[in-house]
């Protein structure tokens, strides 16, 4: 069966000269996958020309009048711009003729508008997002929430833990995903309260959780899953990209610093191409909104067409993998933990 994916081809920082390129090349690289491009249809038709793209079956190009901005708030996206390129490809997935939305828009508008049409699934108070980040075993660590909740229950933690483990089954194979909570430091009675009762919903449930995990956790690959609300792991994603960008652009200044540095790195060239190819930020671009009824992803909104491709495959291999029927049937065999017992307290004291 085809996986048909709607792209909100007007969202993001580039737009059309981003998206319509990408989309091309993932309908190159993919036979089974019809993609509905939406957006200004006589832009777009014009765009796909000067790109010398023929008709195709496996391409539709769907009209939507607006557009919402990088800065436009929620109020304009959700009430004023109900034509939307971002609103019409996201109700593509709700009239069930898309499995999957990928937007580069506004990421507050994005998760409004997908909240407000799809609904949440039965058991999710509040959706999440997702991302794969690279590890040092050579796969990914699925870490949420990203951004989409500041403020956190335990009882969330628990179904971001949920949604997480479901995910990194369905996409990466893992039969069961081992699941770290994002703290400061490994003991149990280390963290804030919300952390600490997070800890002890999650020690009661069926999930394979490994314990707290730190920061440096997330890269080493300790656990395939790692839970945290989404002000911190907001903070943790765009630090991370910080670093890497500031160590690439070192590693290019010393290698120009004079003409011995540049013989050096010609010859190096094949391990820096390696090295910046494993470190590439772009390949993991595509952010899961998980917990509606409907599969959306969030691209980076300075995404280049390799990036805004490459959240196209995550798609494409969230929709193939049945993430969303992944979840509800893990939420359904959720069984909410009971009262805790003495051993699964943990002490509420501030630690010194």
């Amino acid at each position: 069966m085809p996986i048909y994916l709607a792209i909100d081809c007007m969202g993001g920082d580039h737009g059309l000269k981003t998206t319509l390129p990408a989309a091309l090349g993932f309908l190159r690289r993919v036979d089974d996958v019809h993609l509905l491009l939406v957006g200004d249809a006589a832009a777009i038709n014009a765009g796909l020309a000067r790109l010398g793209a023929r008709s195709n079956l496996r391409l539709e190009v769907i009209h939507a009048s607006e557009v919402v901005l990088m800065d436009d708030s929620i109020e304009v996206a959700l009430r004023k711009k109900r034509d939307s390129s971002m609103r019409v490809a996201i109700n593509l997935v709700k009239d069930g003729r898309a499995q999957a939305c990928v937007s580069a828009g506004n990421t507050g508008a994005l998760m409004a508008i997908s909240r407000y049409v799809l609904k949440t699934l039965d058991g999710i108070d509040r959706p999440a997002i997702a991302m794969g980040l690279p590890n040092q075993r050579g796969s990914v660590t699925t870490m949420l929430d990203l951004g989409a909740n500041v403020d956190c229950q335990p009882e969330h933690l628990l179904q971001f833990a949920v949604m997480g483990s479901a995910l990194a089954a369905a996409v990466d194979g893992k039969e069961s995903p081992s699941v770290g909570l994002l703290n400061v430091g490994e003991e149990v009675i280390k963290g804030n309260d919300t952390v600490k009762h997070a800890g002890e919903l999650l020690r009661r449930s069926k999930l394979n959780f490994f314990g707290n995990v730190e920061g440096n956790d997330i890269y080493s690959g300790t656990t395939d899953v790692v839970v945290c609300d989404g002000f911190v792991g907001n903070v943790s994603l765009k630090a991370s990209e910080g670093l890497a960008q500031m160590l690439g652009g070192f590693i290019k200044e010393e290698f120009a610093r004079n003409f011995l540095a540049k013989c050096a790195g010609f010859v190096a060239l094949p391990v820096l191409h390696h090295f910046r190819s494993r470190v590439d930020h772009r390949r993991y671009n595509g952010a899961t909104l998980l917990g509606l009824r409907g599969l959306v992803l969030k691209s980076h909104g300075s995404a280049d067409a390799y990036a805004f491709e490459c959240a196209l495959r995550h798609a494409y291999d969230a929709a193939r993998h049945d993430v969303l029927a992944r979840i509800v049937g893990a939420m359904n065999s959720l069984e909410l933990p009971g009262p805790p017992t003495e051993n699964d307290r943990v002490p509420i004291e501030t630690v010194k």
